[in-house]
C-alpha cells in the first residue's frame, strides 16, 4: 500500500518476527548475551520471560540462528502438550525414531542414548520451549526429569525456557519448586524506554529500504511510545496505521494527528497512558 509512496521496500512494522529486524536494545542485547554465555558454561536451565509482544519469539529465533552449526537444536513452538507428547517431540527434533518405542521408558531411553551419542561426537544438545507457560504442569515435570540425564561432568541437554509472566507464576508453585532450583539464569524482558523507541522505528524503516528524511516527528514518536508502553509489537501496530493515515491524507511525515488516528483505532493501547515506568513523562 504505502510502500512505495514512502520509498519502502517492504512493510517495515510487520507483526511476523523476521530476525532481520532484530533491534539490539539493552534489554534484548543483554538477554542474548545472557542465553549464549549460559549456555557456553553448559548450564541446565535458562528462563527468560516477558510480557506479550516483548519480542521474546523473535529473541528466540535470534538464539536458534546464533546457535546454528554450533549446537544440535530442538525447537517446539507450542509446548501444550501431554509428557508423552513433549518425548516425542524431544525426539523427533533430535532425529530419535520413536516408531518402535512402546512406552515411556523406552521414549526416554531412546532419547538418553542420543544425547549421549552426541555428547561424544562434542556436539551440545539444546531445547528451546517458546511460549512455555502453555505447558500443562506434568508436562514440566516431565521435562525436569528429561534434564536428569547427565553424564559425571556435564548435564547431556540444556533447556531454554521463553514465557510470559504466567511461567513465572506456574514456577512459583510449591509442586515445581524442584525445577525452579534448577534455573540457574533468567533475564525478564523490558519495554523499550522513549530514546529506544525512537531506534526503533529508524532501525525499522531503515532495514525496509527507507533513505530519507525523519519520517516520524518527536511528538509521534513520543506519542506512540506512551501509548504503547515500549512494547515492540504494539509499536509496529500504531506506526503501521500512522503510516497509513499518512498515506490515505497525502501526507510526507508522521505527526500528531496521524497517531492519534492510529491510537484510537487500536483497541490494545490505552490512550490515556502517559507514561511509562516515568520514561515518558
Amino acid at each position: 500500500m504505502y510502500e512505495s509512496y514512502f520509498g519502502l521496500q517492504e512493510t517495515p512494522f510487520a507483526l511476523t518476527p523476521d530476525t532481520r529486524y532484530f533491534l539490539r536494545a539493552e534489554t534484548h542485547r543483554q538477554a542474548l548475551e545472557l542465553l549464549l554465555a549460559a549456555l557456553q558454561q553448559r548450564e541446565g536451565f535458562i528462563k527468560i520471560s516477558g510480557e506479550v509482544g516483548t519480542g521474546k519469539t523473535l529473541l528466540c529465533r535470534m538464539l536458534l540462528n546464533a546457535l546454528e552449526g554450533n549446537a544440535v537444536t530442538a525447537y517446539i513452538p507450542n509446548p501444550h502438550l501431554s509428557p508423552d507428547g513433549l518425548y516425542e517431540a524431544v525426539a523427533d527434533e533430535l532425529g530419535v525414531d520413536m516408531a518402535i518405542e512402546g512406552n515411556t521408558h523406552r521414549r526416554v531411553k531412546a532419547i538418553s542414548e542420543r544425547l549421549i551419542m552426541l555428547a561424544e561426537d562434542g556436539r551440545t544438545p539444546v531445547l528451546v520451549i517458546d511460549e512455555a507457560q502453555a505447558m500443562p504442569e506434568e508436562t514440566i515435570e516431565s521435562l525436569r526429569l528429561l534434564t536428569n540425564l547427565e553424564t559425571e561432568r556435564t548435564k547431556l541437554l540444556q533447556v531454554v525456557l521463553f514465557g510470559q509472566p504466567e511461567l513465572d507464576a506456574m514456577l512459583d508453585r510449591p509442586s515445581l519448586r524442584q525445577l525452579k532450583q534448577r534455573i540457574t539464569f533468567q533475564q525478564k524482558l523490558q519495554p523499550l524506554d522513549r530514546p529506544a523507541v525512537a531506534q526503533y522505528l529508524q532501525h525499522r524503516l531503515a532495514q525496509a529500504g527507507y533513505n530519507g528524511p525523519v519520517l516520524f516527528e518527536p511528538v509521534a514518536v513520543k506519542m506512540i511510545g506512551r501509548a504503547s508502553g515500549g512494547i515492540p509489537r504494539l509499536v509496529n501496530i500504531l506506526a503501521h496505521k500512522a503510516l497509513l493515515a499518512a498515506w490515505g491524507r497525502g501526507d510526507r511525515a508522521i505527526g500528531r494527528w496521524h497517531v492519534r488516528q492510529a491510537i484510537r483505532d487500536t483497541d490494545s493501547v490505552q490512550p490515556r497512558r502517559w507514561y511509562w515506568l516515568g520514561s515518558w513523562t
